[in-house]
């Protein structure tokens, strides 16, 4: 799996971390059952500290798109290559709709709503 940092982009490198990630899911590079590197080896390929990239990985897991298991290591779940597609999307509404002064609570208010 080959993942690269942007180092102009301005989000955190945690969040750099887990949108690699999820790109190379949605590439296909990487699919359901599949094992990724251990979080040392990533943060060495990646230049940074090995911290950022555990942050990066719980924040995947949190998402439904990581299954951490003791033993086998960090898996991509199964739908994740779904899920991830989704899980971008939405992040790229919730900060379109920040840049144009609405909260998340606006957000979810217009989809109760049924927009």
């Amino acid at each position: 799996m080959l993942l690269r940092l942007n180092a102009s982009d301005p989000r955190p490198l945690h969040e750099q971390v887990a949108g690699a990630i999820r790109r190379a899911i949605a590439e296909g590079e990487c699919g359901p059952g599949d094992r990724l590197p251990p979080a040392r080896e990533l943060s060495q390929a990646l230049g940074v500290n090995a911290n950022t990239v555990l942050r990066g990985l719980r924040t995947l897991r949190d998402e439904g798109v990581l299954e951490f298991r003791r033993g086998r290591g960090v898996t991509v779940a199964d739908g994740a290559d779904r899920r991830s597609d989704l899980v971008e999307q939405v992040r790229a509404l919730v900060e379109a709709a920040a840049r144009q002064g609405y909260s998340k609570t606006d957000i979810i208010e217009m989809i109760k709503g049924d927009v």
